[in-house]
């Protein structure tokens, strides 16, 4: 195995990412099959995992795929994701929390309910169900590699943007604090906390904004360096966290958004 294989290798590890059917979650999820970890993939939508399971194994890459049905927006549905993942596996070396859910409308109509609803996915959801996996990571983790945990937050979490999406503005600024907070908490126990902060990206999330090649551009327009996210930008930094490369990285929140976490409209002195 060469220097670069060893230093970014998951080959062999285990892993859950939820939310996985589409958009960011199916990149990293494919990153890490390429890569050949064994990869869970459970969202809502047990059917559209089964699905994408099968594709990535047709790939002939050095991992493997599983897709069944988990729901993080309640505590039922928790507790039955985690009996699934335990019956599959006694260890996890990678967590990544991506299931998620938004809610747009203009602020004069902005419901009460779509806090509860958003809320519940994005981060009560993520907080119980690291909790309850923390036995399995407890048991992949070691001094020199830890257990990885990712959590996806949104550059609508660092930035003060909301484009009538309150609530997912604020559950993702949830996520980065509480990304924070259980790093500081799992250091000891040899597992590291960090989150995405992603930019624009195809996905169905984004769909009535970036679902045609027209729309795409249109939105990249926006961004600094010109473009919207591609699956290869997730792959990256999911094989750098979750590899040795990024074994002495923890509480960090990633911003995978062409600039626009640096991008403001402000100027002091030039016209």
């Amino acid at each position: 195995m060469s220097y670069l294989d060893e230093l970014f290798s998951v080959s062999g590890k285990t892993a859950l990412v939820t939310g996985a059917a589409t958009g960011i979650g199916r990149m990293a999820a494919t990153a890490l099959v390429k890569a050949g970890a064994d990869v869970m993939i459970a969202s809502r939508k047990g059917g559209d995992c089964e699905r994408v399971a099968d594709e990535l194994n047709a790939l002939g890459a050095a991992g493997k795929a599983m897709g069944f049905a988990g729901d993080v927006g309640t505590e039922a549905g928790i507790a039955a994701l985690v009996e699934e993942v335990k019956r599959r596996t006694d260890r996890l070396n990678i967590l990544i929390n991506n299931a998620g859910v938004s809610w747009g409308e203009p602020l004069a109509t902005f419901p009460y309910h779509a806090w509860a609803k958003v809320l519940n996915v994005n981060v009560t959801g993520l907080f119980h169900l690291t909790r309850e996996l923390l036995p399995l990571l407890d048991k992949a983790a070691s001094d020199r590699d830890p257990a990885r945990v990712i959590n996806l937050g949104s550059v609508m979490g660092t930035q003060p943007l909301a484009d009538d999406a309150y609530s997912y503005t604020a559950s993702k600024a949830a996520v980065h604090h509480l990304t924070r907070t259980l790093a500081n908490e799992l250091a000891a126990r040899r597992i590291t906390v960090n989150a995405f902060a992603p930019g624009p990206f195809q996905s169905r999330m984004t769909a009535f904004a970036t679902a045609t090649d027209d729309q795409a551009a249109r939105i990249g327009g926006h961004v600094p360096i010109g473009r919207i996210g591609a699956p290869d930008d997730i792959a990256g930094a999911t094989l750098y966290l979750c590899s040795r490369a990024g074994s002495y990285v923890t509480g960090a929140i990633v911003p995978i958004d062409g600039g626009q976490s640096v991008q403001h409209g402000m100027t002091l002195f030039k016209e």
